[in-house]
């Protein structure tokens, strides 16, 4: 090899080290990398940069909006609510995430899908109360493993057939697939692989995949409240018993009272159905009554709301500490004439880590008093410094949703999917288009879709394309290949041993280098084991199309295990403790299966 291709391994062993060891963050490992190789000369400034321009990263970007409206409109509650259910246990939960996902991705790119899926998770895990670093990893796994049972489940497929098909039609005697064999042919191989690895994860997480995020614990947070809220008409709890209704699964938050005309339901039992004009009285943790201004159609009880100047989605929820000198001590809500001063209407009130359950228009405030406002977003900035609080904060996650948007983001997410499903469009294409759209619609405001982004995913994926071509482009890459199987074919390997080692190699190429990258550089080797060996070029084609496509030895192999690598909390080397032995299991598996599915 080169001095530059040397050089080129050097960086990506050093890339791979550094984040295992916890000494740099992933995104600066990679992109001080990709400077290192760009000064050094082993890639030239426009290809080591052009992943910033890439379509899959700008697709991904797309995608983040997209799935951004889906959130903010509610959307991705319904899902979940049909979807996922309420299991009992971790390994019940993962089973129920990861079926659906693996048969979503034979059909659909996975990218998208685990983008999708990955704020539906975050709430369903905190309702089921299992630590969301049990379910992140197993939701990128089953994407991957789900997009080898077809030709268009993954990027890499496609390049693989492309490639065959090219070989097959080049080379006499050898005859191109048919359709059917080309589209379902994966599926041989990729079906048995993709039961037998979601059944090594069920078997195995329990030892192999840490709690790296906490369960949120009940009761963690001192500051309760009793909040009175008004079931509307249009409410999608109406006609619902309490438990159909989730209301029984929000953690710390429960519900004491219903006030229904004249008649007062004290602590109902959950087969108790709800009417509209309904007032629902919950005591529990700020979180939880977050969680409630997101159901459809129940709002705050008090008319208060209704004459606050301000847009609904241009509100939030705001904590304010009533400071020992304010003009407010003494006065009950209602004298306070707190709306009007303040553009602000107050729903529940904390008191010295107990509850008040009263009305909140006849609550006398005190000084030290912690009030929960329904206000506009510019509350905070407007009273930070006011004698009136102590201190004044925004509630994380309190925007309204825009549930009368909901079926305006599940249609523009429809039409994506059918679009990349059913027509030649170019994907980044559509999933621009489909941002756009989310924003015009109303679905997300301008800088909503900005910060919904995310850019270290953005920074990550762009700098380890600029890496891959760095590797592809010194010969790095192919060279080790090369010698790795001819040491595989001088160690006595048969044809089955030569396709563990075909598997093993591209999945690990595609660690450093895309899969995309790992299957063009790998297909010519393959080809020619196959034909040194004397036998029919099927079973390496599918094996090597199966291995380039199985990234789960580290966070950086594939765009999907980057998506969860931040939310689930992982360190490095999270990912080679589950997916070494997954590798090994399905290398294994695809050795003895492909030639009996392709005979040699």
């Amino acid at each position: 090899m080169s001095t530059t291709a040397w050089f080129s391994v050097a960086v990506v062993l050093a890339i791979i080290a550094l984040p295992a060891a916890n000494l740099l963050a992933i995104e600066t490992a990679l992109l001080g990398g990709l400077v290192a190789l760009i000064l050094f000369g082993a890639v030239d400034l426009q290809a080591g940069l052009s992943g910033f321009a890439h379509p899959a990263v700008l697709m991904i970007g797309s995608l983040f909006v997209v799935a951004a409206g889906l959130t903010e409109t509610g959307a991705t509650q319904r899902v979940a609510q049909r979807l996922l259910g309420n299991p009992k246990g971790v390994t019940a939960a993962q089973f129920r995430l990861m079926g659906p996902v693996a048969l979503l991705s034979a059909f659909l790119n996975n990218t998208p899908i685990v983008v999708m899926y990955l704020p539906i998770v975050n709430e369903w895990a905190r309702k089921i109360r299992v630590s969301p670093s049990k379910l992140y990893m197993p939701l990128s796994f089953a994407a991957i493993l789900g997009g080898k049972l077809t030709l268009i489940g993954s990027a890499s497929n496609l390049v693989v057939m492309g490639l065959y098909q090219e070989y097959a039609a080049a080379t006499p005697g050898l005859e191109p697939l048919s359709a059917s064999v080309e589209f379902w042919g994966p599926a041989a191989l990729g079906a048995p692989t993709m039961v037998i690895g979601i059944a090594f994860i069920l078997l195995s997480s329990k030892w192999l995949l840490p709690e790296r995020k906490p369960i949120a614990q009940r009761g963690i947070d001192t500051r309760r409240y009793v909040v009175r809220m008004l079931v509307k008409p249009d409410s999608s709890i109406v006609a619902k018993s309490i438990e159909t209704a989730g209301l029984r699964q929000l953690p710390g938050l429960y519900l004491t009272q219903i006030e229904r005309a004249e008649e007062f339901i004290p602590a109902p039992a959950p087969e108790t159905i709800i009417q509209a004009g309904d007032t629902l009285s919950f005591a529990g943790i700020l979180e939880s009554v977050v969680d409630l201004r997101k159901i459809r159609g129940l709002t705050p009880a008090t008319n208060q709301v209704e004459k606050i100047s301000s847009a609904i989605h241009e509100r939030t929820l705001v904590e304010a500490v009533i400071s020992h000198n304010s003009h407010l001590i003494g006065k009950t809500v209602k004298e306070s004439r707190f709306r009007t001063r303040y553009n602000a209407a107050i729903i529940a009130v904390h008191r010295n880590g107990g509850q008040i359950r009263r009305k909140v228009g006849d609550i006398l405030i005190q000084a030290g008093d912690t009030l929960l406002l329904e206000t506009n977003q510019g509350f905070v900035d407007s009273y930070r410094n006011s004698g009136n609080f102590y201190l004044v904060s925004d509630v994380a996650g309190s925007k309204p949703v825009r549930h009368e948007k909901a079926w305006v983001a599940i249609a523009i997410f429809a039409v994506l999917v059918a679009s990349l499903a059913l027509t030649a469009i170019p994907p980044v294409a559509i999933g621009m288009a489909a941002a756009v759209a989310t924003v015009i619609t109303g679905c997300l405001t301008p800088g909503e879709a900005r910060s919904s982004v995310s850019i270290q995913v953005i920074v990550v994926i762009a700098a380890a394309l600029g890496v891959g071509q760095a590797m592809a482009e010194t010969g790095a890459a192919a060279a080790i290949a090369d010698g790795l199987l001819d040491l595989a074919g001088g160690i006595g390997l048969g044809p089955r041993g030569i396709l563990f080692a075909t598997f093993l190699l591209a999945t690990a190429f595609a660690q450093a280098l895309s899969n995309n990258g790992a299957a063009a550089v790998m297909f010519p080797i393959s080809m020619a084991a196959a034909q040194e060996l004397g036998v029919r070029p099927e079973p390496f084609m599918f094996t090597l199309l199966l291995g380039a496509g199985s990234s789960f030895m580290t966070p950086i192999g594939y765009q999907t295990n980057l998506l969860v690598y931040g939310p689930g909390g992982y360190k490095f080397l999270d990912f080679t403790r589950m997916g070494v032995p997954l590798s090994i299991l399905l290398a294994i598996t695809a050795a003895l299966l492909a030639p009996v599915a392709f005979p040699f």
